[in-house]
């Protein structure tokens, strides 16, 4: 391949063909993209070019906020604000919200509340048009949406109730060592439902039945990573510490390009300027 440069996104992920469920992944670095899936197994060399840029303004920044964003608009994005990480803190309904109009298009539309088996089982949310982006982003093997829900606030008080059940974090290391024991997903949802049947049924009174429904005829997806071999211990490459990194791809999963020397989450680096190229 010819060499690459621009400022790096997180992978853009897809499943062209959802009955061989093989994740694909590109690499994004300004306008231009390259399949990572076609290098596995190659030598591959990233380099900081010394720059990082705002993914929001473009200015140049010295450090990456909020998974890259300036300082400025760390504090003023409602992007990066505290209930994107935490939705059932959500403020819009007492007119704090940063971006009234970007909380309107991103926070007022529909939500899935979802079952994933990544490094082991946990509860997340997403947006529609998210699905299956989420969940290659997390290395999950396998996903099965519980509910669709009318607001991300909504669905974050979804989320808190099952929490107090399964995790809603994944351990990225166990999920970078090897695809996580399968699991019946259907018979955990079966099992938090029932659990959680009181609480549900209290926040469908508060908003409508129609706000949060139930999802019971979706299927499991399982996903599959392009590895050729995980490593037996997960050590963490960093642009900050080695501007130059070269090693054979050996895998890719979640937003980590998986090395022979280190796993590197290409996601973290979002804004820097990188070139790639093989060796």
């Amino acid at each position: 391949m010819s060499e690459i440069a621009g400022n790096v996104s997180k992978m853009a992920v897809s499943l062209p063909k959802l009955q061989d469920s093989l994740a694909h992944y590109e690499m994004v670095l300004g306008e231009d993209r390259q399949s990572m899936n076609d290098l596995i197994g190659q030598t591959i060399s990233l380099t900081f070019q010394g720059e990082i840029n705002c993914q929001a303004c473009g200015r140049k920044t010295k450090k990456s906020f909020s998974g890259g964003y300036c300082f400025p608009c760390s504090q003023s994005l409602a992007q990066c604000d505290l209930c994107i990480m935490r939705p059932e803190t959500c403020h819009y309904a007492a007119g704090t919200c940063r971006e009234p109009e970007w909380g309107e298009q991103f926070c007022m539309q529909d939500h899935f509340v979802y079952l994933a088996n990544s490094s082991g089982i946990k509860v997340g949310i997403t947006r529609g048009n998210q699905i299956p982006t989420r969940w290659i982003d997390q290395g999950a093997t396998q996903a099965l949406p519980i509910f669709r829900v009318k607001s991300r606030y909504q669905s974050g008080l979804v989320e808190v109730i099952f929490k107090s059940h399964v995790s809603d974090r994944t351990d990225w290391r166990k999920m970078l060592k090897g695809d996580a024991e399968p699991l019946g997903l259907l018979q955990v949802r079966q099992t938090l439902m029932k659990a959680c049947k009181e609480e549900i049924i209290e926040l469908q009174k508060r908003f409508g039945d129609d706000a949060i429904m139930h999802l019971d005829d979706e299927a499991v997806l399982d996903i599959r990573y392009p590895v050729e071999r995980y490593p037996e211990k997960v050590k963490s490459l960093n642009f900050d510490k080695t501007p130059e990194i070269t090693g054979v791809l050996q895998g890719i999963k979640g937003q980590y390009l998986i090395l022979d020397i280190g796993v590197l989450n290409i996601r973290k680096f979002t804004g820097y300027q990188l070139s790639l190229g093989t060796v």
